[in-house]
């Protein structure tokens, strides 16, 4: 009867690795942790067999079953992709998949009954010891190993790289076994830092055709105030001195006179509008307070919405043009988009300063905005103000104010990272 129950552990144990390995076959979402199941599958299983023999249990049957089912396993772990090492309670190899020789370029005759810390870098090794014996003492089964992501291994030539593990317990005491299983992700880590290379180049790109458009706009509208608003009023004076001396003469000419001098109060407000559109010169001749202050006040008076501001901004007028172009920039996106979509009745801008950085928040009381939105917005005007923020070193937040409409919030520090260390 003893030999009966134990052929049907035996079996039993079989079948769940047969499962697990249909389960590491199809699974995307968790295979880290299907494949410690699998792993623990065959420790259980060298177990039982170590149990028969103490036990005397030797008939040709059972001595077949437990060949076959470990056969299985040894195969499914050898054709596993990840390098697959089990340790015992003093943390010598046990276990050495293919995957492992081939990560570590250690025979798996060399790596047997050697220690575990023969695969990792000499500065980690008392630490990652420390570990195991914990994650051992804790009783969990499995878990990913390391909170973040500077785990390192060690090949036979000394080269260090980068990996991934997963570890799982069975067992107690003397018979106590970990397994890890281990993924290089050397070349996962070069994509990534080439894309946060590409982005950076990207973002900066687009850092400079922006301050390139800022210059430009502000060369456009200073040659609008100044040289075709000089042009006007000298044209206006010229037309002035026309009416003086054509008066009480022809009607027709007198009223004809009258007209091109409305036309001309109109071309004058035209220019002055244009070139405050391209760019407020209060922005470069007061300093950023001012320029928050005359656009608030501006947009309540084209807009009907009543502005409340609060500035508490001490030396604005010495904030680095790039910090204050994008300063003001975010305050007019956000406002044009409170009198586009907002529908509101009020709306709120507070301009303050807290430990470096220069904090805009701006308000309304409309409907708000979905943040399931703002994640596939195409709005280039968002897009814009986040890069803007970003590249300066600071961040942006977008989302359902307190009063129930939207809450922009823009961080960016006073000063440039070069004046900074100055």
């Amino acid at each position: 009867m003893r030999q009966g129950l134990i052929g049907a552990g035996i079996a039993g144990v079989a079948a769940l690795a047969a499962l697990n390995f249909a389960a590491l076959t199809a699974s995307e979402s968790a295979p880290w942790l299907v494949a410690l199941d699998l792993v623990g599958d065959l420790a259980v299983l060298g177990v039982g067999a170590a149990l028969i023999v103490r036990l005397g249990l030797r008939s040709e049957s059972q001595r077949a079953a437990v060949g076959r089912a470990q056969a299985q396993l040894e195969s499914v772990v050898d054709s596993a992709m990840d390098a697959i090492l089990t340790v015992d309670h003093e943390q010598r190899v046990v276990l050495f998949n293919r995957a492992a020789e081939a990560m570590f370029g250690w025979r798996r005759e060399e790596a047997l009954g050697a220690p575990l810390g023969r695969f990792i870098p000499a500065r980690f090794r008392a630490a990652h010891r420390a570990h195991v014996d914990e994650f051992g003492r804790t009783g969990r089964t499995r878990r990913m190993m390391g909170a973040g992501p500077d785990l390192w291994a060690l090949r036979a030539d000394g080269t260090e790289f980068p990996i991934e593990a997963a570890i799982s317990q069975t067992g107690e005491g003397p018979d106590k076994l970990y397994t890890v299983i281990v993924r290089d992700i050397t070349r996962r880590r070069e994509y990534e830092e080439q894309l946060r290379r590409q982005q950076a180049e990207l973002r900066e790109l687009s850092a400079r055709v922006l301050e390139a458009r800022e210059e430009e706009k502000a060369m456009v509208a200073r040659e609008l105030h100044d040289e075709l608003g000089q042009a006007l009023t000298a044209l206006k004076l010229d037309l002035a001195w026309l009416r003086d001396r054509a008066l009480g003469g022809d009607r027709a000419l007198d009223e004809r006179l009258a007209q091109m001098s409305a036309l001309l109060d109109r071309t004058v407000a035209s220019v002055r509008r244009i070139s405050s559109g391209l760019r407020p010169l209060i922005l470069d001749d007061l300093g950023l307070a001012d320029a928050v202050a005359w656009l608030a006040d501006d947009f309540a008076s084209h807009s009907g919405v009543r502005v409340q501001l609060e500035v508490a901004l001490d030396g604005a007028d010495d904030v680095p043009r790039p910090v204050a172009n994008t300063v003001f920039r975010v305050l007019q996106e956000s406002l044009t988009n409170v009198a586009r979509h907002a529908k509101a009745k009020n709306a709120w801008v507070m301009l303050s300063e807290r430990d470096g950085m220069l904090q805009l928040e701006v308000e309304d009381d409309g409907r708000g905005i979905d943040p399931r939105a703002l994640e596939h917005t195409r709005s280039l005007g968002i897009k814009g103000m986040r890069e803007r923020v970003l590249y300066m070193g600071g961040a942006l937040e977008i989302g359902r104010a307190p009063r129930g409409g939207t809450r922009v919030l823009a961080r960016v520090p006073r000063r440039l990272p070069t004046e900074a260390t100055r």
